[in-house]
């Protein structure tokens, strides 16, 4: 059985959504930054970054005036001499993400790990802003 790619003359317009799908270049631009989970805990500010795949070595974070910027910038693997590709579609891209972070925030507290494809980011805050526990109070 063969499978044969059939168009609608009267739809020029799925032509013209095929061939952008097709070109890798394009796809490439059309590249998100990650998604972002940004947690505000009693004693610290967390931002949890999808990014699967990196290595921890591929980050870059640097603060400027209570800016905190997260970049990364991969390159795309060199094709080695003699392999013929039928089709190639990896591509690595980069991101950059910036965060203002609040007045509340410690910024000489701020550790960053990669684990399991999520980079974390604790951001410590300064101890009259942290958040007190609930107290229980009794009537007498």
């Amino acid at each position: 059985m063969t499978l044969i790619k059939r168009t609608n003359p009267f739809l020029p317009v799925s032509n013209f959504i095929d061939d952008i799908f097709d070109d890798v270049e394009f796809l490439k631009k059309l590249q998100t930054v990650p998604s972002v989970n940004i947690v505000e805990r009693a004693e610290d500010y967390l931002i949890e970054i999808a990014v699967p795949g990196y290595k921890k070595e591929d980050f870059d974070l640097d603060l400027d005036n209570n800016v905190l910027t997260i970049t990364s910038k991969k390159e795309e693997k060199k094709i080695q001499e003699g392999e013929k590709y039928t089709k190639r579609e990896f591509s690595f891209g980069s991101f950059k993400r910036v965060f203002t972070l609040p007045d509340t925030a410690d910024i000489e507290k701020i550790n960053a790990e990669y684990i399991d494809g999520i980079l974390n980011v604790s951001i410590g805050k300064k101890p009259e802003a942290q958040i007190k526990p609930k107290k229980k109070i009794e009537i007498s």
